[in-house]
């Protein structure tokens, strides 16, 4: 079927802002803040990952339910069979999607956000 897409990583406890190329003639120092938006994305995935996992699971119990023998003693039971299995289909290509929107935003996001410091300056 598909393969996940990138999750976004969470910030790790050791990770440190990338480094400041602040010379003596520069306006501001940099200072570094991991980003918000980003970190948006990181609990977006982990709060729609288990969900699209237990709804998967749940079609996979049903479909395997219907398929037995012992589930449905008519020909209509292979109507449902097929049923739950469009609807397998549709669950994985709107995974994929809801995914890879969070993926590729976590990629086009920063995940260190320059902020101004309010440190005084020599030169104003």
């Amino acid at each position: 079927m598909y393969v996940d897409p990138p999750a976004p990583r969470p910030k790790a406890v050791d990770e440190r802002p990338p480094a400041t190329s602040t010379g003596p003639l520069d306006n501001q120092p940099a200072a570094w803040e991991f980003n918000p938006e980003y970190q948006r994305l990181v609990v977006a995935w982990q709060t729609v990952l288990p969900q699209l996992e237990s709804l998967r699971t749940t079609l996979d119990k049903a479909f395997n339910l219907a398929r037995s023998p012992q589930t449905w003693d008519a020909p209509v039971g292979e109507r449902y069979v097929q049923d739950i299995r469009e609807w397998r289909t549709r669950l994985a290509v709107y995974r994929h999607a809801v995914l890879t929107a969070i993926s590729d935003e976590a990629h086009d996001t920063p995940r260190w956000i320059p902020v101004k410091t309010s440190a005084p300056h020599a030169f104003p």
